[in-house]
């Protein structure tokens, strides 16, 4: 992969941009589609390879047809089975929506992926679904990736899981349930991590036809079915954060076209983040705007992310060059992630001038004026995006591995330009 220099950009900002759509949405959404019997067509799918792993793994089955490059048509079933092999490369969601899904079929199907996602920890899924009578060996270390899996007895009932890890191990099972004979009756152990996740995927299950219970400590999905239908998926919250911060940091106007129809994420906290930190961020019919003087007279903030927990990377950013001491919560779990997002997080600030102390569930960071730095992105989009963002108040940033970005925004360069200013290749 290349490295990336950014240098300040001049002036402050007047212009508009437009994120991708939601990769966590899609991906929901595109299972369900699998699963539906009959011909869904869903739009808006963003590009990165998250998504693009699941769609190269429908496209075998051959209930896949691209309609257009953000859109496509899918003929459904619940008998329909996944590619003998899948390769998840870095796509950790996706990699535990299709071990779910491979459990419904008699045929066995072998999940892997690149070494980064070797090391992320899956035994939690691979426990439950075992419970429910799945049929999961592992073929290298138990609980990681790869893992061959195959039907076994799955017929649903009732499991118990830890909330504290993943909310993604939840959506996986909430996702096969309503073709289970016996839907899924879900306990959750202590406290559930990003639970705005939840309540997402049970929103998307509802749209195709599915009846969901979500209560503080249990998860109820009935064996209804799904239903086909035409679903557009929203713009992404996720990514919109890096232009948002960018532009709070760099002062000026921003407008985000479309934003304001994304009402289901969690991470459209940002909006009221960047509000108490000192910006503007309002909704202008379709569109998201966000104003700012400037990042010199940013406040500190003192918050629990836990329920939007992959804005981390770029709220530290954003802390970073508040003048005070921030505090971010709730969010220890995230050491799991694509990298270590507290450790490595706090490692790269570091570089970047800013006193970061890494706490048991979070992070502490002296804000202050960051330098630039050569910054590696540990196999992790977000950080990428994130210290991408940094450079239009820390001069020379070096940006290792630019292209992980590919994961959730391939276009992520090209599509900032206007707002990150000028970049080049840097060896």
């Amino acid at each position: 992969m290349s490295n990336i220099r950014l240098s300040i950009p001049a002036g402050s900002l007047d212009t508009q941009i437009s994120v991708p759509g939601s990769k966590s949405i899609a991906n929901r959404a595109l299972v369900c589609a699998m699963l539906a019997e009959g011909t869904s067509t869903i739009s808006g799918l963003p590009d990165g390879d998250d998504t693009q792993v699941l769609l190269d793994a429908l496209s075998e089955t051959k209930c896949l047809f691209r309609v257009d490059d953000a859109a496509v048509s899918i003929n459904g079933g619940s008998t329909t089975r996944l590619p003998t092999i899948v390769d998840a490369r870095l796509a950790g969601t996706t990699s535990r929506f299709i071990t779910a899904v491979s459990a419904l079929s008699d045929a066995t199907t072998i999940i892997d992926g690149q070494d980064a996602l070797r090391g992320r920890p899956m035994s939690d899924l691979h426990d439950a679904l075992q419970s429910l009578g799945a049929e999961i060996t592992a073929l290298g270390e138990v609980g990681h990736l790869p893992v061959s899996v195959s039907r076994g007895k799955l017929r649903g009932g009732s499991v118990s899981i830890r909330g504290d890890v993943s909310s993604q191990f939840i959506s996986a099972l909430m996702l096969i349930a309503p073709v289970l004979e016996e839907g899924i009756r879900i306990s959750i152990e202590g406290p559930l991590v990003s639970r705005s996740y939840v309540h997402l995927t049970a929103e998307v299950m509802r749209r195709f036809g599915a009846s969901v219970v979500v209560k503080e400590q249990e998860i109820v999905v009935a064996s209804t079915g799904y239903t086909p239908t035409t679903y557009f998926v929203e713009p992404d919250f996720s990514s919109a954060a890096f232009p948002m911060v960018a532009a709070v940091l760099r002062g000026g106007s921003l407008r985000i076209t479309g934003l304001s129809h994304s009402t289901s994420q969690g991470d459209g906290t940002i909006m009221e983040i960047v509000r108490r930190m000192g910006a503007t961020c309002g909704v202008d019919g379709p569109d998201v705007i966000v104003g700012s003087s400037g990042g010199h007279d940013l406040l500190p903030l003192t918050l629990n992310m836990n329920d939007c927990s992959d804005l981390v990377p770029v709220v530290a950013v954003l802390c970073a060059c508040a003048q005070g001491i921030s505090e971010i919560s709730g969010v220890g779990f995230i050491r799991n992630k694509e990298s270590d997002r507290l450790g490595d997080v706090a490692l790269e600030l570091g570089k970047c001038g800013i006193q970061v102390e890494v706490l048991a569930d979070g992070l502490r960071i002296v804000g202050g004026r960051p330098i630039g730095a050569k910054v590696h992105t540990h196999h992790d989009h977000r950080l990428a995006m994130a210290f991408s963002v940094l450079s239009v108040v820390a001069d020379g940033m070096v940006i290792c591995d630019a292209e992980v970005v590919s994961k959730s925004w391939p276009n992520f360069y090209e599509d900032m330009a206007s707002i990150l200013g000028s970049m080049s290749t840097d060896n």
